[in-house]
């Protein structure tokens, strides 16, 4: 008996897949499902949607599991066939947004400029007084309420679609940099650019939400990324 959440390593996955093993398949939806269905409604426009990208995707890979060559980890195959299938249906409802080039709501600051110092003054450039990144303390009941994830959550969910995948891929699902240009098909540098923006925008999130201050998710995100 597996335990809960808990997969084994790829080669006895993938052999109990074959196999037809159905607990082997319930536990990797369970596992799986909730980050996949996060990077899909990256590339269509409604849940409903992203929640068929999901079942279309999981019905190629129990079809083609005989197929897997195992170039990649399993987790990588099953993304990169999310990817494709969620693209293919984001074509169709006319949402796709091609992955090679910033847009222009991505290229200004991450940070607003009125917290550095101003040209002329000593240290230009640096924190003003006030206005450098806090140490948090998140209060434990906080912590068990589950309102700091779902704090992360709401910000990653008003991401524009790039910034809102390449951060699902890095820090929920736990790919490395190259994983990730190669399931998007974008540069090394589109990545880091994509992926500092996202962070900077979740951080300023939580950063509003532990200091008590204004609440970033009314009339707006505060970067302009709408």
């Amino acid at each position: 008996m597996l335990g809960a959440r808990e997969l084994p390593p790829d080669e006895v996955l993938v052999q109990r897949l074959r196999e037809g093993d159905e607990e082997t398949f319930t536990l990797v939806l369970d596992t799986w499902s909730g980050g996949m269905l996060r990077l899909a409604m990256s590339f269509v426009s409604t849940r409903a949607s992203a929640e068929e990208a999901v079942q279309d995707t999981w019905l190629a890979v129990f079809k083609g599991i005989g197929d897997f060559e195992g170039r990649s980890s399993l987790k990588t195959w099953v993304y990169r066939i999310l990817v494709h299938t969620a693209k293919a249906r984001g074509t169709r409802e006319s949402r796709t947004i091609p992955f090679a080039s910033l847009l222009p709501e991505e290229e200004g600051p991450t940070v607003d400029a009125s917290r550095f110092r101003a040209p002329g003054e000593r240290y230009a450039g640096h924190w003003a007084v006030g206005q450098g990144p806090q140490h948090w303390h998140v209060p434990e009941e906080h912590v068990l309420r589950g309102e700091v994830r779902a704090m992360v959550e709401e910000a990653l969910g008003e991401l524009p679609p790039r910034l809102r995948s390449v951060m699902t891929l890095r820090d929920v699902a736990g790919y490395g940099s190259e994983e990730v240009c190669s399931l998007l098909d974008i540069s090394p540098g589109n990545q880091r650019v994509l992926l500092h923006r996202a962070r900077a925008y979740v951080r300023r999130k939580l950063e509003g939400y532990l200091s008590g201050g204004p609440d970033f998710a009314a009339g707006g995100n505060g970067y302009g990324l709408r």
